[in-house]
C-alpha cells in the first residue's frame, strides 16, 4: 500500500487568515502587524492584530536575528515598546543558553561517547 503524500493534501486553513505588513526604519530594525482577515478578505474584527519586533545583534559569529512580540494597539505605541519587545528577547535567550550551559555541564559523558558514539564491534 502506497503511502499518502503529505503536499498533496496541503491546506490554508480559512478561518484563520492574516495580513502581513512590515515597517522599518531601515537601521535599527523592523516591526511587523499581522492583521487578522477573514476569507473574502476583510479585516475580522473579532480577532486583534498581532505585533511583533525584529533586529539583528552582532555577535563573534557574526548577526543573530532577534525578535520578539510588542504588546501594542497600533503602530505608534509599536514603535514605543520596540526597544522593550527586543531586550525582553535578547533576556530570554541569555536566559535559555545559560539553561543550555547547565545542561552540557550537568551532563554525564560515557566513554562510549568520547570515543563518537556505541562502537559496533562484538567481542
Amino acid at each position: 500500500m502506497a503511502e499518502e503524500n503529505a503536499l498533496e493534501n496541503i491546506q490554508i486553513d480559512g478561518s484563520n487568515l492574516w495580513k502581513e505588513e512590515n515597517f522599518t526604519d531601515l537601521q535599527t530594525g523592523s516591526i511587523r502587524k499581522l492583521t487578522p482577515i477573514k476569507i473574502d478578505g476583510s479585516e475580522d474584527e473579532a480577532r486583534e492584530a498581532s505585533w511583533s519586533a525584529t533586529t539583528n545583534i552582532m555577535t563573534p559569529g557574526g548577526a543573530l536575528p532577534i525578535s520578539g512580540e510588542i504588546d501594542a494597539s497600533n503602530l505608534e505605541e509599536a514603535v514605543a515598546k520596540f526597544p522593550e519587545a527586543i531586550n525582553l528577547a535578547i533576556q530570554k535567550l541569555q536566559e535559555d543558553m545559560i539553561k543550555m550551559q547547565q545542561e552540557q555541564a550537568n551532563k554525564i559523558i560515557t566513554p562510549d561517547e568520547l570515543r563518537g558514539g556505541k562502537s559496533d564491534i562484538i567481542i
